[in-house]
């Protein structure tokens, strides 16, 4: 996983064009006028989800994490805590659902992070994430996440 802001995009370049083209899809966007929804950047290989939502706690939530795409998380406005942990032996309280691209586990994150607006958090398939949790009370977010094909490029 990578936490970042959004100005220090250009280090992570060397990742592949996939993620050139949404760093620069956050960089040239303007978020206040993009309603909640899902947009196309290239096909189905990279694409972004805009949602808007409150900040809740820990509370019946579960880790997550996926296979198929990479989430590049990014803080338009708000903030919000994620909680983190590494992919090992955790054993799936949800198996994978391979059409909706994720599985869930039980397990208490080892570790949380702060994410504010203009920071963003890279969630690789090994990294398991609890997004959107309050901070201290429920504040509105408007989040993009941007879902990066782990398929080799053609």
């Amino acid at each position: 996983m990578i936490i970042d802001t959004l100005k220090n995009a250009q280090l992570y370049y060397g990742l592949g064009s996939r993620f050139v083209k949404a760093f620069e899809y956050l960089q040239q966007t303007d978020f206040s006028k993009v309603e909640k929804g899902k947009y196309e950047i290239d096909g189905t290989d990279i694409f972004a989800i805009v949602n808007e939502y409150d900040t809740i706690s820990t509370e019946g939530e579960q880790m997550e994490s996926h296979k198929k795409y990479i989430d590049v998380q990014y803080i338009v406005s708000g903030e919000e805590l994620i909680g983190h942990d590494f992919l090992k032996s955790h054993t799936p309280s949800k198996a994978y659902d391979e059409t909706a691209d994720f599985m869930l586990f039980g397990e208490t994150p080892t570790f949380f992070s702060k994410l504010e607006q203009g920071m963003f958090a890279i969630f690789f398939p090994t990294d398991l994430h609890m997004p959107n949790i309050k901070v201290k009370a429920p504040v509105p977010v408007k989040k993009v996440v941007i879902k990066i094909s782990t398929a080799s490029p053609e």
